[in-house]
Order: structure tokens, then sequence, then C-alpha cells
């Protein structure tokens, strides 16, 4: 299995753990509450994780025409849950056609861009998605449990979901 299948599995896997994340408040105000010591609400880091994959992988390394509006990311509030979740599930599908079709050599190549000076490789780059991801999915988790007092867990991180899952006998 290559690499860009792998990283395509663990991205894909995170968000639908965080789509069931979102779907676990049980109301939409839930979402978007900011308790004190907390800089993000789970709305706003769904924005964020989708306009970050969505711009670089859907545009950078898939040429789609997406527009990323980081600002926005961090300022729009009150989204409704069904439009987050329909973003996610674009965000889903641009991740996995663009890794699918990504070429085993462009991998070592670096990524097409240059952050602040400094250049990595397109595989660095997209660990580095992966655990940003998965940072972010740690925070909205948290985040449901201390706005609803629900510490029930909704199947973040599951390994059956991975890539290279395969059942034992």
């Amino acid at each position: 299995m290559q690499p860009q299948e792998l990283i395509r599995g663990v991205l894909t896997r995170d968000l639908r753990a965080l789509q069931r994340e979102l779907e676990a408040y049980p109301d939409e105000g839930k979402v978007w509450e900011l308790p004190s010591g907390i800089s993000n609400s789970a709305g706003c880091l769904v924005l964020h994780l989708t306009g970050n994959l969505q711009s670089f992988v859907g545009a950078t390394l898939g040429d789609t025409d997406y527009v990323r509006d980081r600002r926005a990311e961090f300022s729009l509030r009150d989204v409704p849950r069904a439009e987050m979740i329909r973003t996610l599930q674009q965000t889903e599908a641009v991740v996995d056609e663009t890794l699918r079709g990504l070429p085993d050599e462009s991998l070592d190549q670096p990524f097409p861009i240059d952050f602040g000076g400094t250049r990595v490789s397109t595989l660095d780059f997209l660990i580095h998605l992966s655990t940003h991801l998965a940072f972010h999915l740690g925070q909205v988790d948290y985040h449901r449990r201390l706005v609803t007092g629900d510490n029930q867990p909704v199947g973040v991180v599951a390994i059956p979901e991975l890539a290279s899952a395969r059942a034992t006998e």
C-alpha cells in the first residue's frame, strides 16, 4: 500500500469522525459555544479543517477551483450543522479523489507551496495535514464533552477504519 493511500485512509477516517462529533451535539447552539479558556468553538474548527484540506489537498494538489477564506473560518458563526456536514462530505470526497490520483513520484517532490521560506516534501506535508486534523479533532471531542456534559465516545481514531484494516480470523 502506497503512503498516499495510508494518509488518505487516516484523513477520510478523521473527517468521518468529525462528522460524528458534530452529529453528537444535542443542538446546534452548543456547536458554537465558547467556554472560558477555549479559543475556538467546534464550529470554527470544522470550518478551519475543511478550508485547510480543501485548500492544500484539493486546490494545491488536485487543481480544484477552491479559494480559501481563512479569516472566515474563524469569524463565521452559527453556520447550520447540515451545511457543515455537507462541507465535510465534500472535503472527504476531494481528499479521497485527489490522493487516489496522486502519482507516487510526487511524494518526494517539494510541496508546491513555500511556507515562510521553508520547503518540505509533499509526503511530509501530507503527514503534517493528517496530524493537524487529528489535533483539532481531539479539541472538538473535548469541546463536545465540555459543553454537553456527555462523555460518551463517538468512535474517534477508530483503527478498523484505517485503509489497511483487515479482519483477523
